[in-house]
């Protein structure tokens, strides 16, 4: 098993679980970024994130730990930590130990899932997890669309890849031939890597006698970071999806990947129907070939790119520097960064708009 040459600690908001998988009461084991963690909802439906041992003697929180109101109760001694990782009650004492916590991760629910945010120097976050519909504007709601979950997901634990594979894939123009057999090719209309949270929109052509004004048909894509992807596609299915990649350990990464379906005209029942079923399949399906690539790509570096694929894949790859350890923030070289709508001829041609 090979240790990939990208730091598996990078910072950013990781899916680690779906929001119905922890109900109200449960204590859900995880493994992330190499530490053992426990997830638990507490009465009142907030989910915490913790290192899974008890800061008293050790004792693993996810095995017979449980919850008590707003807080989690170790079974070894009954001591009880709340949300935030403090310690609120010793049994058999009459104060808490007010100087030891369990390290605690910021946590979010939102478009379905459970967010952690993971920064290996310990910092507040910076940048929020993109809400799928608010996000991009256009005045869609969930109800839109059915109902994902569980249905139209999947999940697929400890692959051997990495995050920013996802994000490199958003801008590899030349892969949908042969990776998704697709008889078109997509224009790029939008780079824009100027903050942690950045995107990436293209249209799509389907000969060379079409260009990117007359088609109408597309995708836009938000990306919060290494592990948070959003993509809106507009056309010929009405779909959003949400792949998320989240490093275990040094060398493996759970994926999973969430499809929301535009509802057909006068769908508006609870659950997601036979359209909405074979539609998300078929999504699924071209996400997992991109899987099988992944799973067992070497990552190059630096890679042997063609003219047409530098700009994209370079500025790409300068933006993802400042989520790693020591990284710093992005440089902004213009020939190397670029932002804003651009003309897709430059963009084909390699050139710097």
């Amino acid at each position: 098993m090979a240790k990939p040459p990208l730091s598996m600690e990078p910072t950013g908001w990781f899916q680690v679980a779906w929001c119905g998988e922890i109900a109200v009461g449960a204590v859900r084991k995880m493994k992330y970024f190499g530490r053992e963690m426990v997830a638990w909802r507490s009465t009142s439906g907030r989910v915490a994130v913790f290192d899974a041992y008890c800061e008293h003697l050790g004792a693993h929180l996810g095995y017979g730990g449980h919850v008590a109101g707003e807080n989690l109760v170790c079974p070894f001694h009954g001591w009880e930590w709340n949300g935030e990782g403090r310690n609120v009650c010793i049994p058999y004492e009459r104060h808490p130990n007010k100087g030891r916590r369990i390290r605690s991760y910021p946590v979010v629910e939102r478009n379905e899932a459970v967010w952690i945010w993971y920064d290996i120097e310990g910092r507040a976050p910076y940048f929020e997890v993109p809400d799928l519909f608010v996000a991009f504007g256009d005045g869609k709601t969930a109800a839109d669309y059915y109902p994902p979950v569980p249905i139209a997901t999947l999940y697929r634990p400890g692959l051997e890849l990495h995050p920013q594979y996802v994000m490199e894939n958003g801008v590899d123009f030349a892969h949908f031939e042969f990776v998704h057999k697709t008889p078109f090719v997509p224009e790029f209309t939008r780079h824009d890597f100027s903050g942690p949270v950045s995107y990436v929109d293209f249209t799509i052509a389907f000969d060379e006698g079409v260009t990117a004004d007359q088609v109408d048909s597309g995708v836009e894509s938000i990306n919060a970071g290494l592990g948070c992807s959003l993509t809106k596609s507009w056309g010929m299915v009405d779909n959003r999806t949400m792949p998320a990649v989240t490093p275990v350990d040094e060398h493996t990464s759970d994926v999973r990947f969430t499809v929301w379906i535009g509802r057909k005209p006068g769908d508006d029942g609870p659950e997601i129907t036979r359209y909405g079923k074979t539609m998300a399949a078929f999504v699924i399906e071209q996400f997992e070939a991109d899987i099988h690539i992944w799973a067992h790509q070497r990552y190059s570096d630096p890679p042997a790119l063609s003219q047409k694929e530098y700009q994209g894949f370079t500025a790409l790859r300068e933006w993802a520097r400042q989520f790693y350890p020591g990284g710093g923030p992005a440089r902004t070289d213009p020939h190397r960064l670029y932002s804003g709508a651009v003309d897709p001829a430059r963009l084909a041609d390699g050139r710097a708009p």
